[in-house]
């Protein structure tokens, strides 16, 4: 017997449900995990184009792991978060050398490659092999907390310990029969649609009639916000330096913001980037125009970005130790290549 919350909800998908997404009606598992992985803290509108793309290149696993990560981070270059992006490349790597290119199946092995958590593993679970498997992302917690009035931040661990166990209780019974996927699917979009963060549609919701936030007029407070905390503010200068037409670029290491991505030279922003760009990169002489701070926004602080854009008069460039790590690159170039949203709006903000 399948539980009457999700009867309604499967009910639902078929009548009003998204149907014709780019990764939908398919079972390629690859294409699932892709589309999983970039839809994290990701909207639906943004990733499409970023998924009919990255297809394009890498059509297989064996294609994205044969891959050099400068052109994975190329094509994720303005979706953020490019921890998915090494992690997806990482993750390809290890299912052609340890399972010959072929996606796994068992959900616990899912979960052990790079950047694949429990909720994401599930939904591949469930759309590429029908397995019977309980996802929970931002959208699910929403839809749960509402539902089912449970306070409190989401993000908790015994919050979340209580939105898990509803999410396993009400799965359909079977997954033999096809429900499952339209169940799965069903909670995605109502979150996505109609049960969504501000403005929700709760008349058109086919769960209101026994939404204990909607009977009690607790939709607005539900799921309980994230505990307030001011984000430090953090400060650096980025250096532009022209030459030619070209722009230089340095490639950051791994670990830490952009990681892996080409960018501007860092410095701090009270230090001398006249006698900086000597010592580093042999510029001998510049003329330089400081632009206007930028701001970004990361997860855990906000940024403030002091541009200085550098014209090149005269310099011995790219030392030997170096050179691995710098490129020159006219701008066409610098823009097709891996780099951070906001050194992409700054080259587009040069006039040769």
């Amino acid at each position: 017997m399948v539980p009457i919350f999700s009867s309604r909800l499967i009910r639902w998908q078929k009548q009003h449900g998204r149907h014709d997404l780019p990764w939908q009606n398919t079972r390629d598992p690859y294409r699932i995990w892709l589309s999983e992985i970039m839809l994290q803290q990701t909207q639906v509108a943004t990733v499409i184009p970023y998924y009919q793309a990255f297809l394009r290149r890498f059509p297989s696993i064996k294609k994205l792991a044969a891959a050099p990560l400068d052109e994975v981070l190329a094509l994720w270059s303005g979706l953020g978060y490019y921890a998915r992006g090494r992690n997806l490349h990482q993750a390809a790597q290890v299912i052609v050398a340890e399972h010959g290119g072929k996606f796994l199946r068992d959900i616990a092995a899912i979960m052990a490659l790079p950047g694949i958590g429990r909720s994401t593993a599930a939904a591949i679970g469930v759309f590429a092999f029908g397995e019977r498997c309980a996802i929970l992302d931002g959208n699910v917690k929403r839809v749960f907390a509402r539902y089912f009035g449970i306070s409190g931040y989401p993000g908790a661990k015994e919050v979340e310990a209580q939105l898990w166990q509803q999410a396993e209780q009400l799965l359909p019974k079977k997954a033999a029969d096809g429900n499952i996927e339209t169940y799965t699917q069903a909670l995605m979009d109502l979150g996505a649609t109609l049960c969504t963060r501000s403005k929700p549609q709760c008349d058109r919701c086919p769960l209101h009639k026994d939404c204990v936030a909607y009977q009690q007029n607790r939709v607005a407070e539900l799921p309980t916000p994230k505990p307030k905390k001011t984000l430090p503010q953090k400060e650096i200068a980025l250096l532009m330096l022209l030459n030619h037409g070209e722009i230089l670029l340095e490639k950051r290491v791994t670990s830490g913001i952009w990681g892996g991505l080409w960018s501007f030279p860092e410095m701090l922003v009270n230090g001398n980037a006249a006698a900086f760009c000597m010592r580093r990169y042999g510029v001998k002489t510049a003329v330089m125009q400081e632009l206007a701070p930028l701001d970004h926004s990361f997860t855990h602080f906000k940024l403030r970005i002091y541009p200085r854009c550098l014209r090149v008069v005269s310099g011995e460039f790219l030392p030997q130790e170096q050179a691995a790590r710098l490129v020159w690159l006219n701008l066409d170039d610098a823009l097709a290549a891996a780099i951070p949203a906001p050194a992409r709006k700054l080259i587009r903000s040069i006039n040769i």
